[in-house]
């Protein structure tokens, strides 16, 4: 039996990390579950030395320890960042100490699969990056501008129907209320100066007949097509109105979903498609670390198989 363990770092309240960490359990996968930014160093000890093998020492969390040489899979969830925003100038140097000394480690374990890594997680999460590597492996794009210049954004908008999108989706409040922004229809007339105090994402919009979206777990391809109600443009501001069903993936863009994944070092991605009345396949985004919890179950997806079957494994290509 592999006695080698699965480290999951996540928030302690994390559904969707759940059901990977019951069906690892379930497999009898020895699984340790830290949530970086909150439990270290109040619950957590780190001892790592460095040597010709990589980095070897323990990890105690709580009553359990954990073997750094010994990792077969970190699963880089969603767990809270290294606090830094603390008047106190000793606690942002501690903040920035513990993100580079535990994070720096836990990013070099020897022989250590990731899903995924967390700097191509970060680097996958610039859309420019992202665009430009959809082109390159054949996926089809939208045209597209990123600009702070207003006449460039109206010249723009007047040559055909356009979408505005933000370039990083954070936190947004209206009113003291959260509020998400959406990809959204803009008109040359709409603009005016403020684009010139941000870059501004604008994109040919695709007629579309229905979304798609498609997971991928390593090499392997999940499906669904996603019906919002009409006028919709972003399916995401009408979740309570959408309906889903799996589809097939047609072989070309599989191939070059797995590229993509590839460019960036990544073993995970939940990409967004625009599909048109004659079947055609446009790329909008990807979210290198994206839900896909509620899509599973929606759809009848094993999603939660594949990723314990990478994590137990514990070996890629990316690896």
């Amino acid at each position: 039996m592999d006695t080698r363990p699965v480290l999951v770092c996540t928030q302690h309240e994390d559904a969707t990390a759940d059901l990977v960490i019951t069906e690892l359990n379930r497999r009898r996968v020895p699984v340790l579950r830290l949530d970086p930014g909150r439990d270290f160093p109040a619950l957590a000890q780190l001892a790592a030395r460095s040597g010709a093998q990589g980095w070897s020492g323990r990890l105690t969390i709580g009553q359990r320890t954990l073997d750094l040489s010994a990792v077969r899979a970190l699963y880089h969830r969603r767990p809270h960042t290294y606090p830094t925003d603390s008047s106190r100038q000793a606690a942002r140097f501690a903040a920035q100490e513990n993100r580079r000394g535990l994070g720096g480690v836990l990013g070099a374990l020897p022989g250590c699969l990731y899903l995924s890594h967390p700097q191509a997680i970060a680097r996958a999460e610039y859309k420019p990056a992202q665009l430009d590597a959809a082109a390159r492996v054949g996926l089809t794009v939208p045209a597209t501008l990123i600009t702070n210049d207003p006449m460039e954004a109206k010249v723009f908008c007047a040559e055909q129907p356009t979408i505005y999108k933000p370039l990083h989706a954070g936190a947004y409040e209206v009113g003291g209320e959260p509020a998400g922004i959406w990809a959204a229809p803009v008109e040359p007339g709409e603009l005016d100066d403020a684009v010139g105090y941000s870059a501004h994402l604008f994109q040919v919009q695709v007629p579309k007949a229905v979304d798609v979206r498609v997971v991928v777990v390593g090499e392997q391809v999940f499906c669904a097509l996603i019906t919002a109600p009409p006028g919709i443009v972003d399916w995401r501001a009408a979740y309570r109105n959408l309906s889903y069903e799996p589809v097939e993936c047609p072989e070309r863009v599989r191939r070059a979903l797995v590229a993509f994944l590839a460019d960036f070092g990544l073993n995970f991605g939940a990409f967004d498609f625009a599909m048109t009345a004659d079947g055609a396949w446009w790329f909008l985004e990807c979210n290198p670390n994206g839900q896909w919890a509620w899509l599973e179950a929606a759809a009848n997806l094993t999603i939660t198989t594949a990723i314990a079957d990478l994590l137990e494994n514990g070996a890629t290509r990316h690896a």
